[in-house]
């Protein structure tokens, strides 16, 4: 299979190892935007869950469904019970005590080799080569008890089609006990990564020759043998047809709680071009943000929208959006100019319009409050330490706030209820 191959490939140049910082899978975009975003849109079933849990003295059974290497553990045991206070301890909402067991299957035998190097010395965990793609039952479900948190991550059902995702989310409503979460995570259909495919009818099923290009420097993707392999790209309305499809099929009720668009101003293929070659290189820059004693050159962070014709509602939105954060961007590096670090104090004050969205007013003034409060430190960079991870939370921020769940960012992600 193509993308067995290609995940396979990645593996083998050793880009998918757990290393972070500047470049790899596991960058600081990965590990303070990607995961972060996801974790905080999970956080409030997640609690009540485990607050059921905690109510029947029961602990939880968690299904990362297309594990790859064990990404998804780390991701569910990082989500926090809140945004914790100055003085708060940081609680996490799935604490060691009450997971019972986590079990990750996936198709590819090296990936599952990697988990078990990471986590194998962990009891609690389980990983399984499993192919999945003619369903669940009769197969893997047949002899695991109920889970109460059945999840896929980073476009894991875009592997499959209409038809097989329907059978897969039908055997997880069949398996699962009276009360339990479900997680599903495809590829963004309106990406402006993917700028190049917006052409294809929104009503009819479309798969992408994707290519796992972005683990290369730069200066290799060219000369690289690089695999690529079909994934699926859908809108809300596709997941909502795939929901109400796999309800009717298992004669179980699930009911959507959330949809979140993750990765709209930084997804993996910014940088690549690969279907959209005037997508700007962002990914480098934000990670400059988050890294400490490096300062990042604030201008390569704005973007210059160029729109497709034809798609009005679609450049609309990325007009709005990439404006709102070229406004933020902005107004921190006029900040930045017009502080005295003899006074501490800022010389002028841009103005923050009433008419921009509240998420940008909000940012702004964030960003305002945190350079005149820490700008006049003498030690460390102060810019690059802490100025500069803010305002990679800001943009972080509106992204959140400004997305509308439709599938305008890499992942196009769904959480929801089941109840029998």
């Amino acid at each position: 299979m193509s993308e067995k191959k290609a995940y396979t490939q990645a593996f083998q140049t050793g880009k998918y190892d757990k290393a972070t910082g500047l470049l790899g899978k596991y960058d600081n975009v990965r590990r303070f935007w990607e995961d972060q975003v996801t974790a905080i849109f999970l956080r409030p079933a997640l609690n009540d869950l485990v607050a059921r849990k905690k109510k029947r003295l029961e602990r939880m059974r968690i299904l990362d469904v297309g594990c790859g290497s064990g990404d998804g553990y780390d991701l569910i045991m990082g989500v926090t019970t809140k945004h914790p206070g100055i003085c708060d301890y940081i609680v996490n909402a799935v604490s060691d005590d009450m997971l019972k067991e986590y079990v990750g299957i996936d198709l590819n035998e090296n990936l599952i080799q990697q988990a078990l190097e990471y986590y194998g010395d962990n009891p609690k965990l389980r990983f399984e080569t499993t192919d999945i793609s003619q369903g669940m039952l009769p197969g893997f479900l047949d002899e695991e008890p109920p889970f109460d948190l059945y999840f896929t991550s980073f476009g894991t059902l875009s592997h499959f089609t209409s038809e097989q995702c329907i059978k897969i989310i039908a055997d997880i409503l069949r398996h699962a006990p009276e009360h339990a979460l479900f997680m599903g995570d495809w590829l963004g259909r309106y990406t402006f990564e993917w700028q190049d495919l917006w052409h294809h009818p929104a009503d009819q099923e479309y798969f992408m020759d994707y290519r796992i290009s972005y683990i290369y420097p730069e200066e290799e993707r060219a000369t690289a043998d690089v695999a690529d392999f079909p994934l699926k790209l859908v809108c809300r309305q596709e997941i909502e047809a795939i929901i109400e499809s796999a309800s009717q099929e298992a004669g179980v009720a699930i009911k959507p709680l959330v949809y979140f668009d993750r990765s709209i101003f930084i997804g993996r293929h910014l940088d690549t071009g690969d279907y959209n070659k005037n997508c700007p290189k962002l990914r480098g820059p934000v990670n400059a943000l988050f890294e400490t004693y490096v300062r990042t050159d604030l201008e390569n962070l704005l973007v210059d929208y160029v729109p497709r014709p034809g798609f009005e509602h679609l450049n609309n939105f990325f007009e709005s959006f990439f404006m709102s954060c070229n406004t933020l961007v902005k107004y921190t590096m006029s900040l930045l100019g017009d502080y005295d670090c003899d006074t501490g104090k800022l010389e002028c004050i841009p103005d923050i319009l009433p008419s921009y969205p509240k998420p940008l007013q909000e940012a702004m003034e964030t960003m305002r409050r945190v350079i005149e409060g820490v700008g006049w430190l003498k030690w460390g960079d102060v810019r690059a330490n802490l100025i500069e991870s803010v305002l990679g939370f800001a943009l972080r921020k509106l992204e959140m706030e400004l997305q509308p769940g439709t599938g305008m960012g890499h992942g196009l992600v769904g959480i929801f209820e089941i109840k029998k």
